[in-house]
């Protein structure tokens, strides 16, 4: 199914849901029962590795994508579960515990078609790394659960994969060595170990290392699943119980269920009046907040 039949399916009205892989289908809570199902397209519609950006369709999965780049030695800052779409990584988003050195998912996505609440067929962005010059669409959906339009085709900005990927860990300072190593992944603190993991050209990767000096492992610790804060980074160093936090960044991940988040009226309020400009009915993806 192409872009302008995924819009014709969706229609004007009655409540509707768009379903990826559901690999992340519980954040946000429950989509009422009633929403009628529609899918995204899939595929990758251009890629040109020589400007580091790719075309695909929102149900492509993160797998297949990853593998195309593959190819040409690049990737994007996109992670997924098995089966997980590059949309609903997107509309979840969650970035990968890379962020340290890759940067916030949104600023991956640099062109969006999406399917209005109207049944109309939307683009924000555009297919360059400098392309906005008013307010910014694309961030807007990045996050947004699908509650303000369904992506369709989406604009990926690439980065060169990495020659080399490495973890260590051991017995360090994790917020002494944020500062003292050179754009390292990422550096994960459980309270007791720290594990850093360096990625990029060989020679470089052995010099930070050194620098480091930590025993190499064979990769990152198990997340708990259970919960995922987002606290200042500052705030790391006052966490008790069972955790893996993201140094230099503030995500946590716990145990325990993460605690409902306190908006404060001003920012609810925000959040009310954009929702109603995007879907006034209510009808995309409803029962899904995206403070939850």
């Amino acid at each position: 199914m192409d872009l302008k039949g995924c819009a014709e399916e969706v229609g004007a009205e009655g409540p509707v849901t768009v379903v990826g892989g559901r690999t992340q289908w519980d954040v946000g809570g429950a989509v009422d029962p009633s929403a009628r199902e529609v899918r995204a397209p899939s595929g990758i519609v251009e890629f040109e590795p020589a400007e580091m950006t790719v075309r695909c369709g929102a149900g492509t999965t993160v797998a297949e994508l990853d593998a195309v780049l593959g190819e040409h030695g690049q990737c994007v800052a996109l992670r997924g579960d098995d089966g997980a779409t590059v949309g609903g990584v997107l509309v979840v988003g969650r970035s990968g515990i890379r962020r340290l050195r890759q940067g916030p998912m949104r600023d991956v996505l640099l062109e969006g078609r999406y399917v209005s609440a109207g049944g109309r067929v939307i683009k924000g962005g555009g297919p360059t790394v400098k392309n906005v010059s008013g307010f910014d669409l694309c961030r807007l959906l990045v996050g947004s659960l699908g509650t303000l339009g369904f992506l369709g085709e989406v604009v990926l900005r690439c980065r060169p994969r990495p020659e080399v990927s490495r973890w260590f860990a051991g017995d360090a300072e994790p917020f002494d060595l944020v500062h003292r190593l050179h754009q390292p992944s990422s550096i994960l603190w459980d309270g007791t170990t720290t594990w850093v993991l360096l990625e990029g050209h060989p020679a470089d990767v052995e010099g930070q290392a050194a620098i480091a000096g930590l025993p190499e492992v064979g990769g990152a610790p198990p997340l708990p699943t259970g919960g995922r804060l987002s606290l200042p980074p500052s705030a790391l160093r006052t966490l008790t119980g069972t955790f893996v936090a993201e140094v230099g960044i503030g995500i946590v991940h716990t145990e325990d269920p993460a605690p409902p988040r306190e908006l404060t009226p001003g920012v609810a309020e925000l959040n009310r009046r954009v929702k109603h400009a995007f879907d006034p009915s209510g009808r995309l993806n409803p029962g899904r907040e995206v403070a939850a």
